[in-house]
């Protein structure tokens, strides 16, 4: 098997990384992501006129949450004490950017939770919206940065 994978071990299997000999350092990561929608869609979630009301605050809340769960979600991944999540949404003529930003103090880093947190966020508002816009696309999640301090 190949070495470089860190999450196989020598035969192939699955495994979780052990990073116990790892320093703990402040480390954050934001990812984004798409939601394509009508302009009809947009100008209804901008008049608070959507049938199941404000979209983008329970989205935020979807978005944070599923940041906090990211272990439960995505196998092998380490649970990690975080100290900040934000989801924002800016919309456009035409699509919803959502941005997720998260920090920890931790000996792995915080991408998993941020893109975690995007993609939740978007199926939250493609859940709330699809009564009004049947042709939404979810796309271009991505990871824009992550550091450590």
């Amino acid at each position: 098997m190949n070495p470089q994978f860190s999450h196989l071990t020598a035969h192939g299997d699955a495994r979780m990384v052990d990073v116990g000999a790892k320093p703990a350092q402040k480390r954050r990561a934001t990812a984004s992501g798409r939601l394509q929608c009508a302009p009809a869609t947009l100008a209804a979630l901008r008049t608070n006129a959507l049938p199941k009301g404000d979209v983008l605050a329970v989205a935020r809340v979807a978005g944070i949450q599923a940041a906090k769960l990211t272990p439960a979600l995505i196998p092998l991944c380490h649970q990690l004490p975080l100290e900040q999540v934000t989801v924002d949404f800016q919309t456009h003529a035409d699509f919803i950017e959502i941005t997720c930003s998260v920090a920890t103090t931790s000996k792995t880093g915080v991408e998993m939770e941020a893109l975690t947190g995007v993609s939740v966020a978007a199926l939250t508002l493609y859940d709330m919206m699809k009564s009004a816009d049947k042709q939404m696309v979810i796309c271009d999640i991505r990871v824009l940065e992550k550091r450590k301090e």
